[in-house]
């Protein structure tokens, strides 16, 4: 069943081919972290309590008619635990996708908290010690641009500047190579360039600080697609193979019980989700066979160069008249060990 949290990738008629991704927080259930997330603390202290609420928000269009609401009662996603220490920064990081230039939008509103006033996208996540991250500050009064190296904060680039507590404002941040641009309430406050060592790739999260309590809203990002290891590898097995009908890599990123198509020939369909079989070949190594009209499948596991499971391979073949699992398996068990030859690594395949 497909991940309905998620907008299928749509492309874009941009001058550079791109992708974009909608984070809809109105298919998740009240009080739950969205999937495909996970939530971690940068720093000190314990991770923050990130969930789905109801807020009033203000509609992105302007009201036709005088007696049309100012505000409408829609889902975001907020950070909810005041924990005042200060190297204290929750993270909430989406693991199903990393990006390399990219342009996200989100709203958010600072709520409240003694300590700090604090909401920020994190981005380019290499980790919990490793990534860039801009932020605006209530009770500062600022909205700033950091690095953090090895979880230690270098200097921050940015501007003072009036950010109303309980008021929802927009923040955009876009990567083009090393360069970094943000702006606030469309107005652009920071425009840098990253020379020392820039992180070229990596995750994105959503970020507070401290006993910060901040919620966000209608987040999207335009983002140039980095085709993974594992669809050229897909793409070049079929063309060696014409007579299967389907090749499918599913990896489990975060939950093992969850795992996600990561690359196949109709590309339509990435991100998908992989059934029990999948989920059996990767955790536990397994075999699976099935027969149709016409075609028979295997799912077989994809091994690292220790061994170890890494991912599910789906082949998908013609049959033919006397067809049987065993010399299904044989014909697969080639195709299978090719792949494993150009495989090391588990990141082999995703990146």
């Amino acid at each position: 069943m497909r991940n309905r949290f998620l907008v299928a990738v749509i492309l874009l008629a941009l001058p550079v081919v791109g992708a974009e991704k909608n984070f809809d927080f109105s298919e998740v259930r009240e009080n739950q972290i969205p999937p495909g997330f996970r939530s971690v603390v940068s720093g000190q202290g314990r991770p923050g309590d990130w969930k789905v609420i109801l807020d009033e928000v203000p509609p992105l269009m302007p009201r036709l008619t005088a007696q049309a609401s100012a505000l409408t009662k829609q889902s975001v996603l907020a950070q909810l635990a005041q924990d005042s220490t200060d190297e204290h920064f929750p993270l909430l990081i989406f693991e199903d996708e990393a990006y390399g230039d990219f342009t996200l939008t989100t709203r958010f509103k600072t709520v409240r908290g003694t300590a700090e006033q604090m909401a920020g996208i994190a981005f380019r996540i290499q980790n919990e010690t490793n990534y860039y991250v801009v932020r605006a500050s209530s009770l500062g009064k600022t909205f700033k641009f950091y690095r953090v190296v090895n979880g230690v904060r270098g200097v921050p680039v940015g501007v003072d500047v009036a950010i109303p507590s309980g008021v929802w404002h927009e923040m955009t941040v876009a990567c083009k190579d090393n360069q970094i641009r943000a702006s606030l309430d469309g107005k652009e406050l920071v425009n840098l360039t990253d020379k020392v060592d820039p992180l070229k790739s990596g995750k994105m999260g959503f970020w507070t600080k401290s006993d910060s309590v901040s919620y966000f809203a209608e987040t999207k990002i335009v983002y140039t697609p980095r085709e993974p290891a594992a669809q050229t590898l897909v793409r070049d097995t079929v063309k060696k193979y014409p007579h299967l009908l389907d090749l499918r890599i599913y990896v489990a990123a975060h939950d093992p019980k969850a795992p996600r198509l990561l690359a196949c020939k109709d590309e339509k369909e990435l991100g998908q989700a992989g059934g029990k079989e999948e989920q059996g070949a990767i955790g536990q190594g397994a075999i699976f066979y099935g027969k149709a009209k016409g075609s028979v499948s295997v799912i077989m596991p994809l091994r690292d160069r220790n061994g170890e499971s890494i991912a599910a391979a789906l082949i998908k073949m013609k049959s033919f008249p006397g067809q049987t699992e065993q010399n299904a398996l044989a014909r697969a068990q080639p195709i299978v060990r090719e792949m494993q030859d150009r495989v090391q690594t588990l990141q082999d395949l995703v990146e």
